[in-house]
């Protein structure tokens, strides 16, 4: 369901010019969790950041369900990722002037789905019992843990239902008993959806829970 291929990416700096990817590709299929792993600064983010079309790669291509997003313009772009794509970022941003079931809310804030308001925050409601955060649905963001705000976090990349879920270090932030519960869960809610996932991590234990791991060498990916 995505099909990223030749992706290459250059940051131009004051005094150089960065070359982080050099013709990436990959084909993730409809349910596969996929781990990219690399050294700081390979360009992990970059990449997951194009594969969900928040940023646009100097050349390649991307297919998702075999549309190419790239051609598109932005605006159709935006309903694409809204209505096929949830993203997990390791910092959670989560909106501290929403309570935690308006967060999750978000994505189907969108109309990508023409949900009613009602049915909106019926979906966030069963999501937030399923993360087990039912007895949060009223509080900030500010008020939970780090461990909490990631669980919001998941729930709301899975309002939408996407075929594709992107998650950027979903642990990073968090100690390893939290981070191992929240890896299960992300596990298997994705599972449960019936969704891919494309998951950047710097740990190798979580990786090879997947069913394949990459790294990002010198700019390309290849395989573990």
């Amino acid at each position: 369901m995505l099909k990223a291929k030749d992706l290459f990416k250059t940051y131009k700096l004051p005094h150089k010019t960065v070359e982080v990817l050099k013709g990436a590709s990959v084909a993730v299929g409809g349910s596969e969790r996929v781990a990219i792993v690399g050294r700081s600064g390979a360009g992990k983010s970059t990449l997951l950041h194009m594969l969900g079309g928040l940023d646009r790669p100097d050349s390649g291509t991307l297919e998702v369900d075999g549309r190419s997003i790239y051609a598109m313009s932005r605006r159709k772009r935006t309903a694409v990722r809204a209505a096929r794509i949830g993203f997990v970022f390791q910092s959670y941003h989560l909106l501290p002037e929403m309570d935690v079931t308006e967060n999750v809310m978000l994505p189907a804030m969108t109309g990508v789905l023409n949900l009613t308001r009602v049915e909106m925050r019926s979906r966030a409601l069963e999501l937030l019992e399923r993360v087990g955060l039912a007895d949060r649905a009223t509080h900030m963001p500010m008020e939970l843990s780090g461990g909490e705000q990631q669980r919001v976090a998941l729930a709301r990349a899975l309002i939408n239902k996407p075929a594709l879920i992107l998650a950027d270090e979903p642990t990073g932030n968090l100690d390893s008993k939290t981070g191992s519960q929240v890896m299960d869960l992300l596990f298997e809610l994705s599972g449960t959806n019936g969704s891919a996932l494309v998951m950047v991590t710097h740990s190798m234990d979580s990786a090879k829970l997947c069913d394949r791991v990459l790294e990002i060498r010198d700019g390309l990916l290849v395989d573990v």
